[in-house]
């Protein structure tokens, strides 16, 4: 994998890397440290490839919430059931609508099926299901079949679930409770317009304290389900060793955040001793990356010296170096000034300038790459440091979708469409994930039937 990438990028005329985003497959450490290698054999390697591996956070907010859902209680087990009941024939979907019909239920929602590897599957279908707790309770009115099927139905362990009970939906508003924040982060951190990293650590945070809050929950399911989650949180984000400390670095350059939140997040998160440890191990950590591209930027910004040729040309007949030109004097003044301005003290001086500016008032509307932006006069050095460092992809996800969009419209059953179909089928997607108003299949399905026939 390492020698595939290397090559890619040799054909690429790549030889700077910053960072590489992967998921959490132990294959992939292999390849990163290979890779480093190689960057280090290009001399391209910065701070010695100490933050080039970046675990991708959808990856690692699955298996947290996965974890978790070892836990799920009987009651998800029987809504899940009786959605499969009335998904599997259109003889019995039909029923049911007739019964949502006659007690008047308002939701337009389609019931859907989830899926066992996909978590977030299960939120939907169990978000979706809760709308008709009214049509569930009468169903058996017009469906015979119904009451029979919970009582000598078996799951996937070989046990039977058995019939609705009166705490049944209480307990599943619960747990859609509890996987809401974590549904709404999956959604946010996948995205391919979520463009900078700076709200990373906030999330790993606010996660943190959500667990938290539900270990201390009277709900004896979700404390369960908050356990199982908090160890496999702590798996990844509990020690701070083995986390990029770019997560942290990233949210230092929020201009919301700096310093102030990141210690206090880290205090919450590991106590205040260990919290503070960490603290001054990021200050460090970002004072040597900032020398690294104060090094790297103030040599491309330093004129160079007139070569022996113009100088001897600027020169008057004295002997060889006993007069200076007026050109070279500016030169070497402009030089020293700019070595008083960028030197160490200088440089220094610069990142904690920025630190030490009160925060920006929170805003929704904030843009972070138009504030480094307007402010990269105030900070040349720092503005560059920011630019690489909000690029960061926290997740692999969008990359992934990338590459297996075409398997999933052309595959084994459509292997006959043509190019110009494909091209078209993918454009169509691409529109329709850029409405505002997202269409769902699932959701919207009497709509699109109204809109294929022509009715609208």
């Amino acid at each position: 994998m390492a020698k595939a990438i290397r090559d890619c990028l040799l054909e690429w005329k790549l030889d700077k890397v910053f960072t590489i985003t992967v998921d959490n497959a132990s294959s992939n450490d292999v390849t990163v440290k290979e890779l480093s290698k190689q960057l280090d054999m290009w001399k391209t390697n910065m701070m010695s490839g100490k933050h080039l591996h970046v675990r991708c956070m959808a990856h690692i907010l699955n298996l947290i919430v996965q974890d978790g859902l070892k836990e799920l209680d009987a009651s998800v087990t029987r809504v899940r059931n009786i959605v499969r009941y009335v998904r599997s024939s259109p003889a019995r979907t039909l029923k049911f609508k007739q019964c949502c019909a006659h007690i008047k239920v308002e939701c337009t929602k389609t019931l859907c099926l989830d899926v066992p590897t996909r978590w977030n599957s299960t939120y939907l279908m169990l978000d979706t299901a809760q709308h008709f707790e009214k049509a569930f309770d009468k169903l058996h009115l017009f469906d015979d079949g119904f009451s029979a099927y919970q009582c000598s139905h078996l799951c996937e362990d070989g046990g039977n679930a058995g019939p609705l009970e009166s705490d049944d939906w209480v307990n599943v508003r619960n747990v859609i409770e509890f996987l809401a924040r974590f549904h709404e982060l999956t959604k946010k951190v996948p995205g391919s317009r979520y463009v900078t990293c700076n709200s990373h650590f906030e999330d790993v945070s606010e996660l943190y304290c959500h667990l938290k809050m539900c270990l201390a929950s009277e709900d004896g399911h979700l404390r369960k389900m908050a356990q199982q989650m908090q160890e496999k949180f702590k798996k990844y984000w509990g020690e701070p060793e083995k986390m990029n400390k770019m997560i942290f670095i990233a949210s230092v350059l929020d201009p919301h955040n700096k310093f102030e939140y990141v210690e206090g997040e880290l205090e919450e998160l590991f106590g205040e001793e260990k919290g503070k440890k960490i603290n001054a191990e990021v200050y460090a950590y970002m004072n040597s990356l900032f020398g690294e591209y104060l090094k790297k930027y103030s040599t491309e910004s330093c004129p160079q010296s007139p070569s022996s040729s113009t100088s001897s040309n600027n020169t008057s007949n004295s002997p060889s170096g006993s007069v200076i030109s007026a050109s070279k004097i500016r030169t070497k003044l402009s030089i020293k000034k700019q070595k008083e301005d960028n030197g160490s003290g200088g440089a220094k001086s610069e990142l904690d300038k920025y630190i030490s500016e009160e925060q920006e008032p929170f805003s929704e509307e904030f843009d972070i790459l138009s504030w480094w932006k307007t402010h990269a006069p105030r900070f040349p050095i720092l503005s560059e440091l920011a630019r690489d460092v909000l690029a960061i992809p926290i997740s692999s996800v969008a990359s992934e979708c990338a590459f297996s969009t075409g398997g999933r419209i052309l595959d084994s059953f459509r292997s006959s469409l043509t190019t110009k179909y494909v091209q078209a089928l993918i454009c169509v997607q691409d529109w329709l994930r850029e409405e505002k108003n997202p269409i769902s299949v699932e959701e919207d399905l009497k709509y699109l039937e109204e809109l294929k026939l022509g009715k609208l």
